[in-house]
């Protein structure tokens, strides 16, 4: 069998790259490619930039990978080399040039890895996804003692496809995935993956467990960390900012110095808000307003009329984005948080035809809970309002 030098950087960069073989002689860089670097794979992986000139078995797999042909498929099996075979089939299957599922034969670890990786994808486009998942699952176990970030990244793509309800073993595989990838040169990928944690993390504290939470936060922190930034990825930094605004606001407050995590979460959203595009995504700019209005009007500060104030603004804003034509319980919403916010400032007559119309969008699309609240609130400003009369009458 012709020797390929092991282990090789495979399965950490975007197809094709990820098919392409190192040649032998490059032992340091190729360590290097393995963990990330993008300049050590472009300096070992010469067929990355299409010169693909020598005639080596190894040279002849990188020029089929990039562009695949019957014919050279047919060459290579030919030639009948029992690692190369399996190899370029996953290519061609990977590429559309044949139908079958790759079998990777006698291929052991990062190789065999990489045909599971690829016969994975096409189970999942035959949507059997448990069976690509156990496949995956299976790959990442023989990549991980010499390919750890391959490993990796196949832990981050079974987690990516498992169902809502499977969030626990979702956690587990991306847990794993930060760990084997720990020393990768890849903060994308690290990003993704903390990210991706903060999400799960956070709604498994749906009912306002602090611990899920605080792990939420911390996962979102490494995010950051890792590089996602305003300028770099403002869509991904900007719901980042947003989710960790969210997580702040929701934590149970125990001590005084809880009431601290409110100001963050005013920070985060603003930070969120900085970012959002309201001509391309309306939707999201009016959900970070709204959180951004909601925190402020319930931060404890030694100004609050300030913050009820801006508040008031802000709702606004959302009330033109948010249009009862288009959507009127959600207007309705808007309009009793903002109605709210205005008879905390005392402004009653604002605040009464603002709730009164929340109550009967509410009323009318049956939305029977929202519709009590909004009554409630009516309710509690007409009788501070016979309180102050009474007082001053």
């Amino acid at each position: 069998m012709t020797s390929i030098p092991r282990p090789q950087p495979v399965g950490v960069f975007p197809f094709p790259r990820s098919h392409l073989l190192s040649p032998p002689g490059s032992d340091a860089t190729r360590a290097a490619a393995m963990l990330g670097d993008e300049q050590a794979a472009a300096a070992i992986l010469s067929a990355a930039s299409g010169d693909v000139s020598g005639d080596s078995p190894i040279d002849r797999h990188n020029a089929f990978v990039l562009a695949p042909t019957p014919e050279a498929l047919a060459a290579i099996e030919a030639a009948g080399d029992p690692a190369f075979v399996p190899l370029a089939r996953a290519a061609a299957f990977a590429h559309g040039l044949v139908d079958d599922l790759p079998d990777p034969f006698s291929l052991d670890g990062e190789l065999r890895a990489l045909v599971q990786m690829t016969a994975a994808a096409g189970l999942f486009e035959r949507g059997d996804a448990r069976a690509a998942r156990t496949l995956l699952v299976e790959a990442a176990g023989h990549a991980e003692p010499v390919a750890p970030v391959f490993a990796a990244v196949l832990h981050q793509q079974v987690a990516e496809t498992l169902p809502t309800e499977a969030a626990d073993l979702a956690i587990d595989h991306l847990g794993r995935a930060a760990q084997l990838a720990e020393h990768a040169k890849l903060p994308r990928f690290h990003a993704d993956i903390w990210m991706r944690l903060g999400t799960l993390h956070q709604a498994r504290a749906a009912d306002g467990r602090r611990g899920p939470l605080v792990e939420a936060v911390n996962c979102y922190q490494k995010a950051l960390a890792a590089g996602i930034t305003q300028d770099s990825d403002p869509a991904s930094y900007g719901q980042l900012q947003n989710n960790l605004g969210l997580a702040y606001l929701c934590m149970p407050t125990r001590e005084a110095s809880d009431q601290l995590r409110a100001g963050i979460a005013v920070q985060s959203f603003r930070k969120a808000r900085d970012v959002q595009d309201r001509s391309a995504d309306p939707d999201q700019w009016a959900s970070v307003t709204m959180n951004l209005a909601s925190a402020l009007q319930y931060l404890p500060s030694t100004h609050p009329a300030e913050n009820l104030a801006e508040a008031v603004e802000l709702y606004e804003e959302v009330l033109a984005a948010r249009t009862e034509a288009r959507d009127p319980v959600a207007h309705a919403r808007v309009l009793l948080n903002q109605g709210n916010a205005l008879a905390h400032l005392g402004i009653f007559k604002p605040a009464i035809e603002k709730l009164a119309k929340a109550l009967k969008l509410f009323t009318w699309h049956e939305a029977t809970d929202e519709a009590a609240t909004a009554k409630d609130l009516l309710d509690g400003i007409h009788d501070r309002m016979d309180e102050i009369r009474s007082t001053t009458g």
